[in-house]
């Protein structure tokens, strides 16, 4: 096959519609938009949300939440996960990206607390929760805040 010989499925392509083109096109003289009006005009119609005047969905819902544009995302990880890693190993953001645990960075890495840990390893993280710390030491390794 070759690129000139390729064509799209058929019926899956119709040809464009040709507006204003006289009136055996069965689209002429006012190409489709009626007669006079605020759509008939060019650069006429209303903008999305419009409804006529009367107050629009969007205000008469009431505001919810708040967002805080400055609040730092951590990227969590529970120390029954870093049981994957070697017994000796230095575990850090890298080391859990290029591993698959994690995808982004994010602003950080938070170690939580949940399940047990069995490998003695060197966490380094942003934050840890009690319980992680206590865990990752009581198996033998080191939680180090960066």
């Amino acid at each position: 096959m070759k690129l000139h010989e390729l064509s799209p499925a058929a019926g899956s392509a119709k040809p464009a519609w040709r507006k204003g083109r006289g009136p055996g096109s069965g689209n002429g003289k006012t190409a489709g938009k009626g007669h006079k009006g605020q759509n008939a005009r060019s650069g006429g119609g209303v903008r999305p949300g419009f409804e006529g005047g009367q107050i629009p969905l969007y205000r008469k819902l009431p505001k919810r939440g708040f967002h805080n544009k400055f609040s730092t995302i951590y990227s969590i990880v529970n120390v029954e996960t870093l049981n994957r890693f070697d017994d000796g190993a230095v575990v850090d953001l890298n080391a859990l990206i290029e591993s698959g645990v994690i995808r982004k960075a994010n602003d950080g890495l938070k170690v939580l607390g949940r399940g047990e840990i069995t490998k003695k390893l060197t966490v380094k993280a942003s934050i840890f929760s009690a319980a992680a710390k206590e865990k990752i030491e009581v198996a033998g390794g080191k939680a180090e805040v960066i």
